[in-house]
């Protein structure tokens, strides 16, 4: 008897799981069991047990492709089997469980919500991983069967107990509040893990809503779950085949259901007919079907009903008298009549019923006296008279969207108590139509989007928050005046020309692209931002209405980016913060009296001629791409950075920034000394100062660098200077001195560094192409031994650098009376030689104490055949392009990287350089035609840190 009970037990069960997995959309439990369905596990368990002398459960599960003998061997038998004991459910340690709930199923659990009729059942939001059950099933695994401990029950109080400790009992109450916490889908899933998991996942709590859209469930499996949750409220079967008949068997069997969506097929008049007898139906959607035979009237009538969609359907005629019906939507369906009896309807949605007649319609709307929000959107038939009627009816009417309808003017059309109207593309609106939108005081959402006779519009409405011309190609003039207007949408009104608006809440108005523009007026106390740009036609007087006392007294940031119209600007503001001017190329005078401004961007104004900041708040400013600039007056308490590189044309220029560390002025080739002087009397923490190009500057304006106590780096490149006595004087921290291309320069020039330790500072010096003797180049690198880095690029008087040689040898060390002191080592950490064509020799031994030197550059030499490095520090050298090199010997432990493209070197002498040059990486030999690429191998032999190499494909 028990077994012809757990046999139709099973089936029934066998029965549920194919019902869910329609629900789950066919999900087959094999991929991760590798074996049968665990539905039937039980009676599987049963025949193989029984074979034993005992009824014992395997409650076993793989995870295998199938199953596993070998794992079937480990399980032990039974000592003492009970004789009932299949009936009994198998007890595990429920903490633990439910700790292996909190990490494995953490994601799934921190997303659910805590509710689970909050559940958006009938929506489709929820993300399905179909791989992260694995762990799930191997924990179960281990812990229903671990075949190591015995489970004794202890019937006195209803623990067990295993290997002496005592456990809680996993309850019904435990896996149901762990299984509130997951979605439907998720529910059919754990169903199949075992005979505890499905009871659990099948109480009726997790199945008030029931979504079947667009799954092929038979209308057995769809009886069996009616049959199963009887209590369910809420049905989607939206796209299931067979639509009638299982709505019909629906709302025979559901008896609670407040919520029912159906559609794409074939409703008969009898579904209509049957509604009444679902008493708690609240909410009907009917999408995308045909009603009936689509040639006759549809009755919906329910006394119950709040809400009624019947979109995109097919009907001739549809009749609707549900007393308790608040909104109801027939939007996109074929009707050419709708009777409502709906005393109580708020909401009325037409929208797109492209049969509705102009009658049909008003009779619809106008039943309903207690209509607040209606949409006759694309409803071309709709006329003036309608919209009279329905105003004279619904008194509450507040939302009302009639775009698209040709015919609508609203001329003699009153709706006092209008709180939104859409009024898209109609082309019937006209400026005289403002006149009746005046009437709606109560007014608060306008949009007028492709009103394309639409050329003035003129509103004093003190509830407006939000007005949309988009657009309407003919509009002229904008004139709106409300209190609360927030936001305003303008755009591509090409004949737009004149806007003026009032208003105390508008934060951020955008103008863009309005290229008839030319005259605007606010009063905006609130208004924070607007951005005007390729207004192209606005004038000067624009000015006015930013500057203080314009009407926007907030105003933080301005864009007017391609308003090519303006030529003379000039803003004085308290309250502007963000200014920009890009593109406006017409802007020849800029004046500028705006305290708190912090950002300004000129790019483009490459003709403006006279430029003012007087006062500022910037921080930096950069004026190097105004070309034609020529005066230039500065007054920023707070600039640190000043770029006038480019500014070829600047003869006066007045700057007054107390904190200003950096100043370019390269190429400023007409600035003056006494602009010089002037500069530095008025900025003196200077720290950086180029004056490369600047062939005006002389002794005059290099005497009153003395001012700048904290000048560390001049750049003099360039320029036409004999003497650098007034540097030597006057920059005693300098730090960096470049003189690039200063040909003027004799060979005493730079005798003060040499002989008399003039700039005991100064560690980087650049000399490149320049014209010094060979023998002040040797001087200078004998006897400046705190120079770090030297520059001696393309400089033709630069010969063999034999550091060997008595030229190079560093001084005599001073004599003390008791100790005598040691040679120093040399600071030089960085030397260039690029391009100097009669270098034929580089020795730079270990007794010209290089000891700081990690860089070389050689490069372009192409007389150079010699190279003779002891340098221990060294990790950059650059021979490149030396094509006449033939001796290389590196004594260089740390050095990196080598570079020997298009050396006419041989690959013995490089194997034999790199030999000693343990810790070198990067190797670069391409286009030397004596070396092989056959022979990488052999360089990475003798260098075994190589990393890269760069070699050429083929031989030369």
């Amino acid at each position: 008897m028990d077994d012809e009970y757990d046999g139709m037990e099973i089936e029934d069960e066998v029965e549920h799981t194919e019902a869910l997995e329609a629900l789950d959309g066919g999900f087959d439990l094999d991929n991760f069991l590798g074996g049968r369905d665990m539905m039937r596990y039980d009676n599987i368990a049963e025949s193989s047990s029984s074979g034993h002398g005992g009824t014992g459960v395997n409650l076993n599960l793989t995870l295998g492709d199938g199953p596993s003998s070998s794992s079937s061997a480990h399980v032990p038998e039974r000592d003492v089997p009970d004789h009932d004991s299949h009936k009994k459910r198998p007890k595990v340690n429920s903490l633990s469980l439910f700790q292996s709930f909190g990490n494995d199923w953490d994601c799934k659990l921190a997303s659910a919500s805590s509710d689970n009729d909050n559940y958006d059942f009938l929506g489709r939001g929820y993300n399905i991983n179909q791989g992260s059950f694995k762990n799930e099933f191997h924990y179960l695994s281990s812990v229903l069967n671990d075949g190591k401990s015995e489970i004794v029950i202890d019937s006195s109080n209803g623990r067990d107990i295993r290997d002496g400790e005592m456990r809680m009992d996993l309850t019904d109450d435990l896996l149901h509040m762990v299984f509130s916490f997951l979605d439907p889908i998720n529910l059919c899933r754990a169903a199949k893990v075992c005979r505890q998991w499905r009871t659990a996942s099948a109480h009726e709590d997790f199945w008030k809503k029931l979504n079947f859209e667009n799954r092929n469930i038979s209308l057995e499996q769809f009886e069996d779950m009616c049959h199963r949750y009887p209590k369910a409220t809420e049905l989607n079967i939206n796209g299931a085949p067979a639509n009638h008949l299982l709505a019909m068997n629906a709302m025979s069997s559901l008896r609670n259901l407040e919520v029912l969506i159906v559609g794409r097929g074939q409703l008969g008049e009898t579904f209509f007919q049957d509604l009444t007898g679902c008493p708690k139906l609240r909410s009907l959607i009917v999408n995308d079907a045909t009603l009936g035979n689509g040639i006759q009237e549809i009755p919906i009538y329910h006394d119950q009903l709040r809400h009624l969609q019947i979109v995109k359907c097919r009907v001739l005629r549809i009749s609707v008298r549900c007393s308790q019906l608040r909104t109801l939507s027939l939007k996109r369906s074929t009707m050419a009549h709708a009777a409502l009896n709906c005393p109580l309807l708020h909401d009325l949605d037409i929208a797109s019923c492209h049969k509705l007649s102009d009658a049909a319609i008003r009779s619809a709307a106008t039943s309903c006296p207690l209509l607040e929000s209606l949409d006759m959107s694309n409803c071309s038939c709709v006329s003036d008279e309608t919209l009279r009627e329905i105003a004279l009816t619904c008194a509450n009417l507040h939302v009302l969207n009639a775009s698209y309808c040709q015919n609508v003017s609203l001329e003699s059309v009153r709706l006092p108590m209008l709180t939104v109207l859409k009024l898209h593309s109609c082309e019937g609106i006209t400026s005289a139509s403002m006149t009746a939108i005046a009437y709606s005081s109560m007014l608060e959402v306008l949009e007028l989007d492709n009103c394309s006779l639409l050329t003035s519009v003129s509103l004093d409405l003190p509830r407006l928050q939000n007005i949309r011309l988009v657009h309407c190609r003919k509009l002229i003039e904008l004139n709106l005046r409300s209190v609360g207007l927030s936001s305003i949408k303008v755009s591509n009104c090409p004949s737009l020309q004149r806007i003026r608006i009032t208003s105390n809440s508008l934060q951020k108005l955008v103008l863009q692209k309005q290229e008839s523009l030319t005259t605007l007026a606010l009063q905006c106390q609130s208004l924070c931002e607007v951005d005007l740009t390729d207004c192209e036609s606005l004038t000067d007087s624009i000015c006015e209405v930013f500057s203080d006392g314009g009407g926007c007294p907030l105003l933080r940031s301005l864009t007017l980016d391609n308003c090519e119209s303006l030529t003379v600007v000039s803003f004085r503001s308290t309250t502007i913060v963000n200014l920009s001017l890009a593109g406006c190329r017409a802007i020849s005078s800029l004046e500028l009296n705006c305290p708190f401004l912090e950002h300004v961007s000129l790019d483009g104004c490459d003709h403006l001629e006279r430029a003012s900041f007087f006062p500022v708040g910037l921080q930096s400013l950069n004026l190097g791409i105004c070309p034609k600039l020529n005066s230039l007056h500065i007054e920023a308490e707070r600039m640190v950075l000043l770029e006038l590189k480019g500014c070829g044309v600047l003869s006066e220029a007045s700057i007054n920034c107390p904190l200003l560390t950096s100043l370019d002025a390269s190429f400023c080739s007409q600035l003056t000394d006494d602009c010089l002087s002037a500069t530095t009397t008025s900025c003196p923490l200077i720290e950086s100062l180029i004056l490369m190009s600047c062939a005006s500057i002389g002794p005059d304006g290099l005497s009153s660098l003395r001012w700048l106590r904290h000048l560390i780096s001049l750049d003099l490149s360039y320029t036409f200077l004999t003497n650098l006595q007034p540097v030597f004087h006057s920059c005693l921290q300098l730090k960096v001195l470049k003189l690039q291309a200063c040909k003027y320069l004799t060979d005493s020039s730079l005798e003060p560094l040499y002989k008399n330790d003039a700039l005991p500072s100064l560690c980087d010096l650049d000399l490149s192409y320049g014209t010094l003797c060979q023998s002040a180049i040797e001087d200078l690198l004998a006897c400046c031994t705190h120079l770090t880095h030297v520059s001696l690029n393309g400089c033709v008087n630069v010969h063999d650098l034999d550091w060997g040689s008595d030229a190079f040898q560093l001084p005599e060390p001073t004599i003390d009376l008791e100790l005598s002191a040691e040679r120093p080592n040399r600071l030089l950490q960085n030397l260039n030689c690029v391009g100097c064509l009669n270098i034929k020799k580089v020795i730079i031994p270990p007794v010209a104490r290089c000891v700081h030197l990690s860089s070389l550059n050689l490069s372009l030499s192409a007389n150079l055949k010699e190279v003779d490095l002891a340098c221990y520090n060294l990790c950059f050298l650059n021979l490149s392009n030396c094509c006449s090199l033939e001796i290389l010997k590196l004594e260089c432990p740390k050095l990196s990287s080598l570079f020997l493209q298009s050396c006419n070197i041989n690959e013995d002498a490089v194997d034999v350089a790199i030999s000693q040059c343990n810790m070198l990486e990067t190797l670069d030999v391409r286009f030397c035609p004596k070396i092989h690429p056959a022979s990488m191998g052999r360089l990475r032999a003798a260098c075994p840190n190589l990393k890269r190499i760069f070699s050429s494909l083929a031989s030369m």
